[in-house]
């Protein structure tokens, strides 16, 4: 048996998105930029698109930009937005918890000579509130912060967070990384106070290689990517309509089946937690059950790292994570979890399980099944 559960790494796409990524590269394959009937016809794919995320996001169509996924998405909200609002300031805030993705570009603005405040974490991974509020300032120009931690599973309080943004810091924009919350949750950016979002195609069941960030209209952002003056001058570049077209695809069959789908990973979750409580030494990190993502579940074997659990696991066929799997295959410390405040024994006994839809109570019982066998196993050896 098989049972892949490192869904926030990467999804399985579904079949109707691989049938239209094949049917734009074999069939409907010109360049949206052409004159011609091929170049309407690719066109069109993205006007589609762009129609189902705003009708999601209850956002204008105009406000959709695509990019090569959440990477450069959240590059071109950071870079953008700061150096665009350069004049009104050149303070920005993020927390200790962030993506690479973030974190890097935020490392680099402070070498560019912006102020970069790092906001703490409570011991569930969740920004602490108190901090924001004393770190916002009239020169503030900039927050980031993710929607769903991808290593534990953290909700932010992102609609209490972009209030209070927008009421201590006016000429600030709100950054939100939902990378691991679109196709979980429903986003409303224009009533949640988000400027910007960051949303990545392969997390929901679309193509790799892809992505879009919202972006407010009466937000003030300076490209990034200059060349053919494509989707307004805002990202240039000749359009991936294969791409874009699987992220509309995978989009509206996310979103058409979100509540039930959402309460089927909840009900996994909570399967495999009581499950994993059941084994020694065994604790689970993070936000409540229901309160944290439906998808993630974090939990440290204590005594056992985590890359040897994992490697045991993907001997019997189970797939899961020893924190993100993003940046690259070497493992690295996880900062989430020393954020957290974990102590280093635990962090190194870490995995992830991440869950899709399509993940069944049968496979989980094969995890607990092979984990009762091998966790005692596996620790005693590491005792010696």
């Amino acid at each position: 048996m098989e049972a892949y559960f490192d869904n926030s790494a990467t999804t399985r796409c579904y079949p109707q998105v691989a049938q239209i990524v094949v049917k734009t590269m074999t069939e409907d394959f010109g360049n949206p930029s052409s004159m011609h009937q091929k170049g309407v016809e690719a066109e069109k794919y993205i006007r589609d698109t762009k129609e189902i995320l705003a009708r999601i996001l209850k956002v204008k169509e105009k406000e959709i930009f695509f990019t090569s996924g959440g990477t450069e998405s959240n590059n071109l909200a950071l870079f953008g937005a700061a150096q665009a609002n350069a004049r009104s300031g050149k303070h920005v805030i993020t927390t200790a918890v962030e993506h690479a993705a973030v974190g890097q570009p935020m490392e680099r603005l402070a070498q560019m000579g912006y102020e970069v405040t790092v906001l703490p974490v409570d011991r569930t991974g969740v920004v602490d509130m108190k901090a924001l509020e004393e770190a916002l300032r009239p020169d503030t120009i900039l927050v980031s912060t993710m929607y769903v931690n991808n290593e534990v599973g953290a909700v932010m309080p992102v609609e209490k967070i972009g209030a209070l943004v927008h009421e201590k810091s006016p000429k600030a924009l709100y950054h939100v990384d939902a990378i691991q919350a679109f196709g979980k949750y429903t986003i409303h950016p224009k009533k949640t106070g988000i400027d910007l979002l960051s949303v990545s195609s392969h997390k929901l069941h679309g193509p790799k290689g892809v992505g879009f960030l919202y972006i407010n209209e009466k937000a003030k952002i300076q490209p990034q990517i200059l060349g053919g003056g494509q989707q307004d001058g805002m990202r240039s570049g000749t359009d991936n309509v294969p791409g874009i077209a699987g992220l509309g695809v995978a989009a509206q069959m996310v979103y058409d089946h979100l509540e039930e789908n959402r309460e089927h990973l909840y009900q996994l979750k909570e399967y495999l937690a009581e499950g994993l409580l059941k084994l020694d030494d065994v604790c689970l990190n993070g936000m409540g059950l229901r309160e944290g993502a439906p998808q993630i579940l974090s939990a440290s074997f204590l005594g056992i790292r985590s890359e040897v659990l994992l490697h045991t696991l993907e001997d019997r066929g189970i797939y899961v994570s020893a924190g993100s799997a993003c940046s690259s295959h070497k493992r690295k410390a996880a900062g989430t979890l020393a954020a957290m405040g974990m102590p280093v024994s635990q962090k190194e006994s870490t995995l992830r399980f991440s869950f899709s839809e399509e993940n069944t109570f049968e496979e989980i019982d094969y995890c607990l099944e092979v984990l009762r066998e091998v966790v005692p196993v596996l620790r005693r050896y590491s005792r010696h």
